[in-house]
């Protein structure tokens, strides 16, 4: 398939930008396009395409996935919604851009090529050998579309980034959001309730600043943005997607203008949780020591081995800590495996 062919199926009502994508992993030529409904199509490069409807809601929003090229759930929805939209059975009301991240990592069925991409926003792409991988000039082209496409949506706009993932393992709860660090900034009651909509009732409330896509997009653009984990890595094929089918539908309302039907926030409602400490890994001595199908979420008896890393040993501390996202397979340097507790987030501030 050619450019020119995409062109033609968008306009024709057949396209399938993810197949395109995956056909051509590394470089695109922009293009831009009029579907028959008016809007406003920009192809700007590999997995990157933005809709511009001729009359848009105060919404300017990103889905994101593909940013670990295994991940692939959230790669078939986001697909799904993308192709509706170029085939017109479905018509945008907001600004909309979707990003696929890793394409060659996608095409691979890998995690990443080189360096896990979501450890790169922020800058860190600049942090590291001084011949760039693939991740590298990824974060640093999706950092520039990011700020391009909110520059041209304006100020006054509403931002939001879903970042769409699914885990290494299983979890106690099988969906859960990562909310960034807010420097002070208060929590949003709407967006919990969105999350809600979503079936994703466990949120991780980070501490600190981070260099994944959401933070990223939280930090430097004053976006919505969430990390969201809609279940267990599984090849292309083998998901059972109507176990998102809560999120695909509030994606698509959110998408196409249409009401959202949003319980009252209730922190009884959720899981809340709050990272209490990370264990990075520092040499390639480093080991876990648990069972590698341990599930995320778990809780282990005070004084449990976790990891070995050299010559040092890291234990649970303290009762109520939980694992979460241990992989030993990371880069020196990189986080290992944090350990979270429950969080009460009464006293807090959290705004409509």
């Amino acid at each position: 398939m050619t450019l020119n062919d995409l062109i033609d199926s968008a306009s024709a009502q057949h396209g399938d930008f993810l197949k395109y994508t995956l056909a051509q992993p590394e470089t695109m030529v922009p293009a831009s396009w009029q579907l028959d409904n008016g809007t406003s199509v920009e192809l700007w490069d590999t997995g990157v395409l933005v809709f511009n409807p001729p009359a848009t809601s105060e919404l300017d929003l990103i889905l994101s996935s593909g940013i670990h090229g295994n991940e692939t759930a959230p790669i078939e929805l986001c697909a799904a919604i993308c192709r509706d939209l170029l085939q017109g059975t479905i018509v945008a009301k907001c600004r909309l851009m979707f990003l696929f991240g890793n394409p060659p990592a996608i095409n691979a069925g890998k995690r990443e090529i080189v360096d896990n991409l979501n450890r790169l926003f922020s800058g860190h792409h600049t942090k590291g050998p001084d011949e760039y991988s693939w991740e590298r000039q990824r974060a640093a082209n999706l950092e520039a579309y990011v700020t391009r496409f909110f520059h041209e949506g304006g100020a006054e706009k509403k931002r939001a980034l879903y970042d769409l993932h699914t885990a290494i393992r299983g979890s106690k709860f099988e969906k859960f959001a990562v909310y960034p660090f807010l420097h002070g900034k208060p929590w949003s009651e709407t967006q919990f309730e969105f999350l809600a909509a979503c079936d994703v009732h466990t949120v991780l409330l980070m501490q600190t600043p981070a260099s994944t896509f959401s933070y990223y997009a939280s930090n430097s653009h004053g976006a919505a943005a969430f990390t969201i984990e809609l279940g267990k890595v599984r090849p292309f094929g083998e998901n059972d997607m109507s176990r998102f089918s809560a999120c695909d539908n509030s994606l698509r309302r959110l998408v196409t203008g249409q009401r959202l039907e949003l319980k009252a926030f209730s922190a009884n409602n959720f899981n809340l949780f709050a990272v209490n400490r990370a264990i990075n890994k520092t040499s390639e001595d480093f080991s876990l020591s648990f069972a590698a199908n341990i599930e995320n979420f778990t809780q282990l008896p005070v004084g449990s081995l976790l990891a070995i890393d050299g010559g040092t040993e890291y234990r649970v501390e303290e009762g109520g800590e939980a694992i979460i996202f241990p992989n030993a397979n990371v880069a020196l340097g990189q986080r290992a495996m944090l350990l979270v507790k429950p969080f009460d987030v009464s006293g807090n501030t959290i705004r409509d």
